[in-house]
């Protein structure tokens, strides 16, 4: 059974940004706290509270030391409330999330009225609804799309994680509909050639596994791509998910990962599926004949 890895997969720049000041962090005197989960992948997050990064989900539960900002980034209220009590804040908020931060606010300022294409429970869509101040809307389909929208001047904005036809979508529906139409793509170029390399990979292979966080947006995305392309798409976190009876009869393999999955993550994953994979009865002739 041949294993083949997507061209792109894993840890993208702004995660593994985000990993290396938290362990900056981790090695300086006094308490670490991260604002909520550093990046959405539980091992990585686990590995960092053993060096002593801990989780926190408000700033009452940071009494001093470091506050790192998580790479979603958070409303711009903790980093001044953060600062107000004392706190050394580390900014670990994922430059390409900064820049759609700052296209929501710019659009505002300039009297746009600002949807979101994204997820509205997500941390990051949280963070840039915060920076476009009162007048947002949050949609993740163009069906989510109120029958009037009060304006003929709108700007958007994307979640940097979403897919790119998602985004088309919502932008055809408003076109007929608006006088002026400003579209900033603040789509992560890491995240869009992660989704057509993994895409292509999906058509190429008779299983696919992805890797990474349940609760990662970017992974989960990554798995609907894949599921669309080929049914026999399994996302997992540790090789340990990993079910032999996935494999039967599979020939190839194809691995991919979310872009805040670490390498040694998928590695170890990819490694398992290798041990998994029934020896050809070529290789068993020449492992009987290295034996005798």
């Amino acid at each position: 059974m041949e294993v083949k890895v997507a061209r792109y997969a894993g840890v993208c720049y702004g995660v593994e940004r985000a990993l290396k000041l938290a362990e900056q962090a981790a090695t300086q005197s006094g308490a670490v706290h991260s604002f909520g989960p550093l990046i959405h992948n539980p091992q990585a997050v686990s590995a960092l509270e053993r060096r002593g990064v801990q989780v926190a989900a408000t700033l009452d539960e940071v009494v001093d030391g470091t506050l790192i900002i998580r790479s979603h980034g958070v409303i711009p209220d903790v980093i001044t409330d953060a600062t107000a009590r004392g706190l050394e804040v580390v900014d670990a908020t994922c430059p390409h999330v900064s820049k759609a931060q700052e296209s929501a606010k710019t659009l505002a300022a300039e009297g746009y009225f600002v949807i979101i294409v994204g997820e509205a429970d997500h941390p990051e869509v949280s963070a840039i609804r915060a920076h476009a101040g009162e007048h947002v809307l949050v949609v993740q389909s163009a069906d989510e799309l109120p029958p009037r929208l009060g304006t003929r001047t709108v700007g958007v904005v994307v979640q940097t994680t979403q897919m790119i036809d998602v985004l088309e979508e919502v932008v055809a529906a408003l076109l007929p509909r608006v006088s002026e139409l400003r579209v900033c793509n603040t789509i992560c170029d890491a995240t869009a050639k992660r989704q057509v390399a993994a895409d292509d990979l999906a058509e190429e292979v008779d299983v696919v596994v992805v890797v990474g966080g349940h609760n990662s947006g970017n992974t989960t995305r990554l798995a609907q791509i894949c599921s669309a392309v080929n049914e026999r798409t399994y996302h997992v976190e540790t090789p340990e998910e990993l079910d032999p009876a996935w494999f039967a009869g599979a020939e190839t393999v194809g691995v991919t990962a979310g872009a805040s999955t670490p390498g040694a993550q998928m590695a170890g994953v990819v490694a398992r599926i290798e041990e998994m994979s029934p020896a050809s009865p070529q290789e068993r002739c020449a492992h009987e004949a290295e034996s005798r």
